[in-house]
């Protein structure tokens, strides 16, 4: 089961599809898992594997999806009603098993993302130097040429995560702009002097690019540090880019909360959009992560 399982895991790598991992590291008995079960959690919520049932696995889900959304692998552990924590606090999310079983869940979640997307529109030393730096910081190098940079630009899949520089030297800086700047890239910068820079900045405002998607782009491209050479501006342009993505804000985690609904019999937390069982009290519609807890509920005045 854990073969296949990593073969899976792999495969999903090799097409560049996000997934977690989550692995049991350690239990107290009663408990359906055991210490290195595992289980993919893709990122659409989708689970393939077993990591406990039906209280543990809402929970990990949710911290998958979280963790893909900031990176960051997490520590869970569920415990049971007559257990204690495992005596430390550090980087542990404690949360109570709220099954019959009562036993006790450590569940190491740890998420795996694509490289980061890094495209470079353009020619010239500065998109040479940038190539070689880009891949040793690990991002996913796409060169484009200026004559074939449009088709390609739609196939990609271009999303929030994706940086873009631009650096055609000639007059299709401004159309380069201007294509990029619709779509969902979260990063794009101009390779210009800071004359040419403003004066592509205004032309891009008369031609209707939202202020809000202006306030993207960064032009000239690269942090101020007194590049000279092209190397040194490549630089300052992977420097730019590291900084941005690394002060990204974690803003999904919070809207994700309103979605779901506490168990009021066994204080599980239950996602509202696939919640499977449900009453209705004082006109408020009530959430229950099992069929035993809503009828405790119903049959309760």
């Amino acid at each position: 089961m854990a073969e296949a399982l990593l073969t899976r895991a792999a495969e999903l790598q090799r097409r560049g599809q996000a997934f977690a991992l989550a692995t049991v590291v350690r239990c107290e008995a009663p408990t359906s898992a055991k210490p290195g079960a595992k289980a993919l959690i893709l990122d659409d919520g989708t689970v393939v594997g077993w990591v406990g049932g039906a209280c543990a696995e809402p929970v990990v889900v949710r911290e998958a999806l979280a963790a893909l959304r900031d990176g960051q692998p997490r520590l869970v552990a569920l415990i049971g009603d007559t257990r204690h924590g495992p005596g430390r606090t550090e980087g542990l999310l404690e949360y109570p098993m709220t099954c019959h079983s009562g036993g006790t869940l450590e569940i190491y979640v740890e998420p795996y993302l694509p490289k980061r997307q890094l495209v470079l529109v353009g020619h010239g030393p500065v998109i040479d130097s940038l190539v070689t730096l880009g891949q040793a910081a690990d991002y996913a190098i796409v060169p484009l040429a200026e004559e074939t940079a449009w088709p390609e630009l739609g196939r990609l899949g271009v999303t929030p995560h994706t940086c873009v520089v631009v650096a055609t030297h000639a007059d299709s800086d401004l159309e380069a702009l201007e294509r990029v700047l619709a779509t969902e890239a979260g990063y794009v910068s101009l390779v210009a002097s800071r004359r040419r820079a403003g004066v592509i900045l205004e032309q891009l405002r008369e031609r209707g690019v939202p202020a809000q998607r202006l306030g993207v782009l960064k032009a000239p491209a690269g942090l101020d540090i007194g590049a000279v050479t092209p190397e040194e501006i490549a630089v300052s342009i992977l420097a730019e880019i590291i900084h941005h993505h690394r002060s990204q804000k974690v803003v999904a985690v919070a809207p994700a909360a309103a979605m779901e609904a506490t168990d009021p019999i066994c204080g599980m937390l239950v996602e509202i959009a696939t919640a499977k069982h449900t009453s209705v009290r004082d006109g408020q519609a009530v959430y229950f992560c099992c069929r035993g807890c809503k009828d405790t509920f119903d049959a309760r005045p």
